[in-house]
């Protein structure tokens, strides 16, 4: 009994999903790059960058590859206190480093906003991608691109080889 008991309580600790990522993925059109980078490090320096272009970030989770920012106002930076956060004018950060290629992760860095407020929904159902033209997505596509022109992006494609010719038929 004693040796059940044990077994029970082990599997419950392993299967502990103790993560601080939220329990969704990414919006579809979020931002997207592979940066030669091991998760950990690809999430600091993301952090580090964003802080620098005025996100002010709340919780940057290394051990989990995630960050993610206030609901914050696009035009000056600070955070939108209480439920003020509706319209392209809030807009909040998220972001996630996955594994790749070895030594490699793939970053997704989704900017939200919601176009309304309805309290029948989960809150994560109102929340859309803001337009790639808005001025917090422009500033996320560019700290991308700065981030793979310092620490490399995805190998180039490998050429494929040409096709043999055609070998004549024996007959």
């Amino acid at each position: 009994m004693r040796f059940r008991l044990l077994c029970v309580g082990l599997t419950l600790i392993g299967c502990q999903p103790n993560t601080g990522r939220p329990s969704f993925a990414p919006l579809p059109e979020s931002a997207g790059t592979e940066i030669r980078l091991t998760t950990r490090e690809a999430t600091r320096h993301l952090a580090e960058a964003l802080r620098a272009d005025s996100i002010p970030l709340r919780k940057v989770l290394l051990r989990d590859a995630y960050l993610e920012s206030s609901w914050f106002d696009a035009k000056t930076g600070r955070p939108v206190s209480g439920r003020r956060h509706i319209g392209l004018g809030s807009v909040r950060i998220r972001a996630w480093a996955d594994p790749a290629r070895p030594g490699s992760s793939l970053l997704a860095v989704e900017t939200s906003y919601r176009p309304l407020a309805d309290p029948s929904l989960p809150e994560r159902e109102l929340e859309r991608q803001v337009p790639p033209t808005h001025a917090v997505a422009v500033k996320v596509g560019a700290t991308l691109r700065r981030l793979v022109e310092r620490f490399g992006g995805p190998p180039p494609p490998q050429a494929q080889p040409a096709a043999a010719p055609p070998t004549p038929v024996d007959q």
